[in-house]
């Protein structure tokens, strides 16, 4: 069966080649654009009849076709079409068989450089809400751990080597301060996102005396994009959002990168529930952190998403180019990618268990209570700088005894100041020393309980 001409055909004596028909088409991936783009011509006709631009039984019309092709998307039976080239010609041409004429006025007063950037839009409104419904659920997971173990005293690293007590509580709290940077930066990108280019035609607006703020209205756009030529043009919200959803893969790939080393034996900080974990198809012993490796891995895709995008934009010249057709694949990857990522963490941070005995073996191997001695010795009335003298000279001891710092005899402290009483033992303990940072920010578990009080009021806020 010979295919149907495209719209512009009028202007060509040739045919468009078949190789070019399939490497220019999009309908392969931009279909999931479909429901959004129905929505838009809905705001589009009901504007335009009440701008009789297009008669009321045209736009009845229209809305009965819009139905019945939503229906047949939602179940799978629309005929998507190589020659059709994209979603929005495949709906169209359904349309117009449909329902005749009336099909065919639908397309007056705009085109399809501003209807594509509308759709992609109003879509990734859509996916920023649903990605922050993620953001939530995973926030819940830490702030609950948090607060389940804001006494539980682990070390914490510098260098990857042991510095200084914290707990678990309050590492995880560190997720949480990303995670709630990461969602206000949604948040700001999606006020840039909710602007209508739909109005703008193909780039210098229309003849027609149409009522673009009645569309934003129905759609549920904060404002319109004002300007003709960037309406069309502008991927800027595109490479936004991918610059946040990076960010957000890499706070993600963090933590991936400590839950790989916490699991490890050497380290046993914490046992990953079995249900995100896989084995070894030749090991039996093994238990691997699949899931942490793969989202550690998968920040670098949403990273390449935002090159893609920055080097798709940086030399094209106004307005609409063909080269945009490629902003979709990054973008709809990078959504994906990150709303699947922060889905899946969210219950493996729910079902982490930390191994106590394992952390506490830790601080008791690398003098993670040194500043605390210094500082004890400052409150003595010793110089800081003669203080972490002292301190460096009684950590040598203790290495050369095979020995933690904290355990060193009383008697063989006080060699090193007479400032060292017996009390240096409450100042030693872990315990002591998450304890005695009794600030906001701190580590002493009260402050971690209100922190993680405080996170959890602005979740609810």
């Amino acid at each position: 069966m010979a295919s149907k001409p495209q719209p512009w055909s009028g202007r060509f004596r040739a045919p468009v080649a078949e190789r070019v028909k399939r490497f220019t088409a999009s309908v392969d991936f931009d279909r999931r654009l479909a429901q959004h783009d129905i929505v838009g011509s809905l705001a589009h006709a009901r504007m335009l009849a009440a701008a009789r631009i297009i008669s009321k039984a045209d736009l009845r019309a229209i809305e009965r076709g819009l139905a019945r092709i939503r229906r047949e998307i939602q179940s799978g039976r629309f005929a998507w079409s190589l020659d059709a080239e994209d979603v929005h010609l495949n709906i169209e041409r359904r349309l117009t068989v449909l329902v005749g004429e009336a099909g065919k006025r639908l397309h007056t007063a705009r085109s399809r450089n501003d209807q594509v950037a509308t759709d992609l839009r109003l879509w990734l409104r859509d996916e920023i809400d649903a990605i922050d419904e993620r953001l939530v659920a995973l926030l819940r997971a830490l702030i609950t751990q948090a607060e389940r173990h804001a006494a539980l005293v682990m070390p914490g690293f510098t260098h990857l080597q042991v510095a200084q007590p914290v707990t678990f509580g309050h590492h995880l709290l560190a997720y949480v301060a990303m995670l709630e940077r990461d969602r206000a930066r949604l948040a700001e990108c999606r006020l840039r996102v909710n602007q209508l280019p739909l109005g703008a035609a193909a780039l210098a607006g229309t003849s027609f005396p149409i009522d673009r703020m009645r569309v934003a209205r129905e759609l549920g756009f904060q404002g319109i994009a004002e300007n003709s030529l960037d309406a069309v043009s502008d991927r800027d919200f595109a490479i936004e959002f991918c610059a946040c959803a990076a960010l957000a893969m890499v706070h993600l790939s963090r933590l991936s990168e400590e839950l790989v080393l916490w699991s490890n034996p050497r380290f046993g900080f914490v046992r990953l529930p079995e249900n995100y974990c896989t084995g070894s198809s030749i090991m039996p012993q093994k238990k691997n952190p699949d899931v942490p490796e793969l989202v550690r891995g998968k920040s670098g895709r949403v990273i390449g998403s935002l090159v893609a995008l920055l080097t798709l934009m940086k030399a094209q010249p106004l307005a609409y180019n063909k080269d945009n057709q490629e902003d979709k694949e990054p973008l709809f990857d990078a959504v994906d990618t990150l709303r699947d990522s922060l889905a899946v963490f969210a219950g493996l941070v729910a079902g982490l268990a930390p191994v106590p005995r394992a952390m506490r073996a830790a601080l008791n191997e690398g003098h993670a209570t040194a500043t605390d001695l210094a500082d004890y010795l400052v409150r003595k009335g010793v110089p800081f700088r003669d203080a972490h003298e002292i301190v460096a000279r009684a950590v040598r001891e203790a290495e050369e005894r095979g020995s933690d710092l904290a355990r060193l005899p009383l008697a063989t402290l006080k060699r090193f100041s007479p400032h060292i009483g017996a009390d240096v033992r409450r100042v030693l303990s872990p315990e002591g020393s998450v304890a005695s940072r009794r600030h906001a920010g701190g580590t002493a578990p009260g402050e971690v309980r209100k922190a993680a009080a405080r996170a959890r009021k602005r979740l609810a806020a």
